[in-house]
């Protein structure tokens, strides 16, 4: 079963969020955070997948502080657009609307939460493992990550790249691993966005893997 839901973040802001459920009762909770271009077709599709594994899954609309229900595709205008979001985005702002969805995942379930992110939603999964006490945090292709290398996470964290990311250089991923070699990081011989089958830089091979290692290791941490 799918809805959308309002959400109230720390500050009082409200936000909504689709929410994706099991059929049966949900191993646990699992934020899915997005990229940047809105709650989209592809982002709920990856919060279905994941209530299809048994997870209770929300994925709040970050963008509901600057315009409410976008839903961009990944290339023209829509690309632009996505593009325009970026400098208009507040980090602190989004993780507290992640902790709103967290909450709401608590609530409704009674059990661990996990959070999972793509791209921007990628970055925020590491800040929230560092910031936000999940249970566990995996990261899709998050730039700029490597600005945030001095933060110490929580909970376990795993993390995907794309060795043909030409969005995020080597180097910064290489100072979260030198700061903190127990987090499980892999690449693939992909590029950026290489998880979703929307965009052309879209690798199967490399999704399936890195869902596979993703979902065994939010079981080992959350069921």
């Amino acid at each position: 079963m799918t809805e959308y839901v309002t959400l109230k973040a720390a500050d009082g802001h409200e936000l909504s969020a689709y929410v994706a459920r099991p059929e049966g009762e949900p191993i646990a909770g699992l934020v899915v955070v997005q990229e940047v271009f809105g709650i989209n077709a592809h982002i709920r599709s990856v919060a279905d997948g994941y209530a299809k594994d048994g997870f209770l899954a929300v994925a709040p609309a970050l963008f509901d502080r600057i315009e409410r229900g976008v839903e961009l595709a990944y290339d023209g205008a829509d690309l632009q657009r996505a593009m325009s979001f970026i400098p208009r985005l507040d980090t602190e702002k989004a993780l507290a609307d992640v902790s709103a969805a967290m909450e709401f995942a608590a609530t409704a379930t009674g059990k661990k939460v996990g959070v999972v992110g793509y791209c921007f939603g990628g970055t925020l999964a590491w800040l929230a493992a560092t910031r936000l006490h999940p249970a566990a945090a995996v990261g899709y292709y998050g730039g700029r990550i490597g600005n945030y290398a001095g933060e110490t996470p929580s909970a376990p964290v795993m993390l995907h790249f794309g060795k043909q990311d030409n969005h995020i250089p080597a180097e910064e991923v290489e100072r979260v691993h030198a700061a903190h070699p127990e987090v499980e990081i892999y690449w693939y011989d992909a590029g950026h966005g290489f998880n979703c089958d929307a965009r052309a830089s879209y690798n199967k091979e490399a999704a399936l893997v890195a869902r596979e290692r993703t979902l065994s290791f939010l079981m080992k941490h959350l069921a």
